[in-house]
């Protein structure tokens, strides 16, 4: 049995993206002041959200630039799913702030994924609504140090900055390599006091992705080889995660999870788990995390049919006892380990409990149908009536 290969071989060669450094371990954010010093900057933009700043955490980060010397503009407005004039407002302060620098993105996914964007925004002649309507990227931005405090989206290394468009009900990704970070800080110091319900959402967001690159169409050797070590350190860890915040080693493991969670979305893209989630959290702003984690399961299940081989190989990377099954048991086996994980973490699967209502599936529907840049990289074909049986399963 052989499970080298993905559901579809690529047709076109695999290509890695990878952030420029990568530094990770406790008290790694000590070397903050060399990547700054490096690129000789001395105007930095930290850009953050406001629960960053609220619990502390932004605090370490202003005194290590500090001690260096370095002149910091803090704006800390981004907030949670941050939409269109989220992002133009950032844009629009830190314009005000003067020349800058490097960019330093400091939070979530949000948070990291306004920090692309501002970053290409400040250094390049084209506007947030070209880039969200298919203007091409045109060039790098300022150089870009991005630094996650929780561990979920992998977004600061991933080439994509995904923002809420009001009008539309829908997320957008800007997609292009030159989004991709000079340097990433991977410090699971800053990620101790997350509560365990973040600690939950965001950890299920990071297997979520290294689950859908693995299976995915595009699919290669690159993002097997990081998928399957993305889901070995999340199973492992993050049920101590969870249940002991102070896990330093944990909490190590998840950052490193979500972290090849990002490369793999670099390399081969998730599928329709995200394709579903997107209207979740244009319409009902459910956080993407949580979002990702109730459909996991029952996407999986529709997913594992004609993709059985795939699905044993990630039943054994998260240390399942499937030895004697056939490829058949041990894929029914990692979703109904799925769904104990949610279980596990206190994560319901319930829509309503989201404030879902049955007569608002078509427009879930008609919101993931448009989603077909994912839905086209699944590695079993979705019609509108296996969409909404998905989404039926769930409320």
């Amino acid at each position: 049995m052989s499970t080298s290969s993905p559901p579809s071989a690529a047709a076109t060669p695999a290509v890695l993206h990878q952030a420029g450094r990568v530094i990770a371990g406790a008290g790694s954010l000590a070397r903050l002041p060399e990547l700054v010093a490096e690129r000789g900057a001395r105007r930095i933009l930290l850009i953050c959200g406001r629960h960053v700043l609220a619990d502390g955490r932004v605090q370490p980060v202003l005194q290590t630039l500090a001690d260096a010397g370095v002149a910091v503009t803090l704006i800390d407005r981004t907030p949670p799913e941050p939409a269109v004039a989220d992002v133009e407002a950032v844009l629009a302060e830190a314009r005000a702030a003067g020349d800058t620098d490097l960019v330093v993105g400091l939070g979530g996914g949000s948070a990291i994924d306004v920090a692309k964007a501002v970053a290409v925004l400040l250094a390049q002649p084209v506007t947030l609504e070209q880039l969200l309507t298919g203007t091409p990227v045109p060039g790098r931005g300022l150089p870009t140090v991005l630094i996650p405090t929780t561990a979920g989206t992998g977004a600061e290394a991933t080439p994509n900055s995904i923002i809420l468009v009001p009008e539309r009900a829908l997320k957008i990704g800007i997609v292009s390599p030159h989004l991709l970070p000079d340097a990433v800080i991977l410090d699971p110091l800053l990620t101790l006091d997350l509560p365990p319900a973040v600690t939950a959402s965001t950890g299920m967001d990071a297997l979520a992705h290294v689950v859908e690159c693995y299976t995915s169409k595009k699919g290669n050797a690159f993002s097997d080889l990081y998928a399957l070590e993305g889901i070995r350190l999340i199973a492992r860890s993050i049920r101590r995660a969870f249940t002991n915040g102070q896990d330093a080693d944990a909490r190590q493991d998840m950052l490193m999870g979500a972290y090849w969670g990002g490369v793999c979305i670099a390399t081969s893209s998730t599928t329709a788990v995200h394709a579903l989630a997107y209207p979740l959290g244009g319409t009902f702003h459910v956080p993407h995390g949580l979002s990702n984690a109730m459909l996991l399961p029952a996407v999986m299940d529709f997913n594992r049919v004609g993709n059985e081989a795939r699905f044993a190989a990630m039943a054994r990377a998260m240390g399942l006892d499937v030895a004697g099954q056939t490829d058949a048991e041990a894929s029914a086996a990692f979703v109904d380990a799925l769904r104990q994980l949610n279980a596990d973490l206190g994560i319901s699967s319930d829509l309503k409990r989201v404030g879902v209502k049955p007569e608002q599936l078509d427009a879930l529907v008609d919101g993931a149908a448009k989603v077909t840049r994912l839905l086209d990289n699944n590695p079993r074909a979705m019609t509108r009536a296996d969409l909404r049986a998905i989404y039926e399963q769930l409320i």
